[in-house]
């Protein structure tokens, strides 16, 4: 019975050590590379791929098996011809400037769920800033309810947040779903709009909606002759652009636990034309905290260590970091002439 239980610890020590130098790889290859395609066993069965820009980093072929395995995904809840835009076309320039994360059976390969971010340039402050958009989300309903979330909404923006040296990323969202608005609310700071108390709409907010309803509509399909209400930041008659195929009726739309942010959508949008909240936030050290503790498997061995990491960067290496980097603004530093 001893040599069976030495056995069985020897065989779960070499199973952590595996999953630990998967783990080690996934970042080292996420700092290392100039766009990232990376693939990481998140879920016992699941493995998930990260492609950033894959109109540009793939070959046809393997751009064209991407966009196959996304469309089997979207056609288990949605007609195959009804999403006319963004990913969905196929398009390389729309592709490069997206970031695919996809979730597929380990066993089979099979798809079954995916986040499509867009990056989007904007001006903020009279200097060009990036903004990442979450983009859309489908998941298989055969896979609903395996607790994918904390993988399609997080980890691909905190891979980006680490790789770009922990520097905060603004992020923005278009949504009329509660449960959605409750996962961005949740997961990312200085949410606005939002139901939540501390929620403000400041200058920079109304900065980047302003210039990404001005210049990136495409991006999440909504047409020209949308409205855009910049008090609330909600986007009116929203579903015009090519993805009609999407407008639900507020008794389809997913409900979040908290009541709360079903009874904002409620009394912010108007189902029946068709309104959608454009919420803008941000990715920073908090929120990357939050998300470890709070929405990463508490199991997650590596979660619990990158969180740890993240307590002493922001006490010790981080300010260093920030400061010594010459080739890149930070605050009111700007970089050295004629570098960056």
């Amino acid at each position: 019975m001893a040599d069976l239980g030495t056995e069985r610890s020897w065989h779960h020590l070499r199973e952590a050590a595996r999953r630990m130098r998967g783990h080690a790889a996934f970042w080292f290859k996420a700092f290392a590379q100039p766009t990232i395609d990376l693939a990481l066993r998140t879920h016992p069965g699941h493995v998930t791929r990260i492609v950033e820009s894959p109109g540009l980093s793939l070959s046809q072929g393997e751009l064209d098996r991407l966009v196959a395995q996304l469309r089997t995904v979207a056609a288990k809840t949605l007609p195959a011809d009804e999403l006319t835009y963004g990913i969905f076309s196929g398009e390389r320039e729309r592709l490069s400037r997206a970031i695919v994360t996809l979730i597929s059976e380990e066993d089979s390969g099979r798809p079954i769920a995916f986040n499509a971010l867009s990056v989007m340039r904007v001006e903020l402050d009279g200097a060009p800033a990036d903004v990442t958009h979450l983009g859309l989300v489908m998941v298989d309903p055969d896979a609903r309810g395996q607790g994918l979330s904390w993988v399609l909404y997080g980890l691909t923006t905190l891979v980006l947040f680490l790789r770009d040296g922990l520097r905060p990323r603004w992020i923005s969202n278009v949504t009329q779903v509660p449960s959605v608005v409750g996962m961005v609310s949740e997961t990312f700071s200085d949410v606005y709009p939002s139901p939540r108390a501390e929620a403000r709409q400041s200058f920079a907010h109304l900065q980047l909606a302003r210039g990404i309803m001005r210049l990136h509509r495409s991006v999440f399909g909504v047409g020209d002759e949308a409205g855009f209400d910049e008090d609330r930041s909600v986007i009116t008659d929203a579903y015009t652009g090519g993805s009609d195929a999407l407008k639900k009726t507020f008794d389809e739309a997913p409900k979040h636990r908290d009541p709360q942010y079903g009874e904002f959508c409620a009394r912010e949008l108007n189902y029946d034309r068709g309104d959608d909240v454009l919420q803008i936030g941000r990715v920073d050290l908090a929120a990357a905290r939050a998300y470890l503790f709070e929405q990463v498997p508490h199991g997650s061995l590596p979660g619990l260590l990158v969180a740890s990491l993240f307590l002493g960067l922001q006490r010790l290496v981080l300010p260093v970091m920030h400061w010594l980097d010459d080739d890149r603004m930070f605050g009111t530093l700007r970089p050295r002439r004629g570098r960056g």
